[in-house]
């Protein structure tokens, strides 16, 4: 049975540990990206990995963050990470995230097969929903099990690892850049009109060519 993380261990009273040259951020709008495009479509109609216009279902979210339905909905109803394009209310609706939502759902996972406790996994997603979507790309988070460190710079990274504490490493940009690419196989629904758009597999365009060719 997979974890949800609400049997984790209670870790220390802050799980982020901010460089002291860090600027404070605000909280931004978290909306999703995708490269999507509907069968047919010209391909100015693709929409680029940055676009605000898709949300993903539930099953396509734990797929791509390489989770379980149950760790999904237990996250979001105990208030951990909720969907930011559309909760599961009323409960005739259900829940769309957008790219940042899973982008999140991937680390915490990450995080939680650490061992980090849930206490500082909240308190490190609030603080990645605060962070500018630019400076998510070059962050790197440090955990020891039980404190998660962020770390901006190759020689904080170093700094961390030289004094003992740092065991675990996650690059951010590194994963967004992995969720990019599973994102775009699989599908997407476009939040302004609620089409279901059908994602690009490039693997899938190779076997139609040979088949046609056969």
């Amino acid at each position: 049975m997979s974890s949800t993380g609400d049997d984790a261990a209670v870790g220390g009273r802050c799980a982020v540990h901010m460089p002291r040259t860090a600027r404070t951020v605000t909280d931004l709008p978290r909306m999703g990206r995708f490269p999507a495009v509907q069968p047919g479509q010209p391909a100015i109609e693709r929409l680029a990995p940055t676009s605000e216009l898709l949300g993903f279902r539930g099953p396509t979210a734990c797929a791509a963050a390489g989770i379980t339905y149950r760790q999904l909905d237990y996250w979001a109803r105990t208030g951990l990470l909720e969907p930011s394009v559309r909760t599961a209310y009323p409960s005739t609706s259900q829940r769309l995230y957008s790219f940042r939502d899973i982008l999140l759902l991937k680390i915490v996972k990450r995080l939680l097969d650490a061992g980090v406790s849930l206490q500082n996994i909240r308190v490190a997603v609030a603080h990645l929903q605060a962070a500018d979507q630019g400076d998510l790309a070059g962050m790197t988070l440090m955990c020891d099990g039980a404190t998660v460190y962020e770390c901006t710079t190759p020689q904080q990274v170093v700094d961390l690892l030289k004094s003992g504490q740092g065991v675990f490493g996650i690059a951010v940009g590194a994963v967004w850049q992995e969720l990019e690419l599973t994102l775009g196989r699989l599908h997407a629904e476009r939040t302004d009109t609620g089409e279901t758009l059908v994602g690009h597999d490039p693997a899938d365009e190779l076997a139609q060519r040979r088949n046609r060719a056969v």
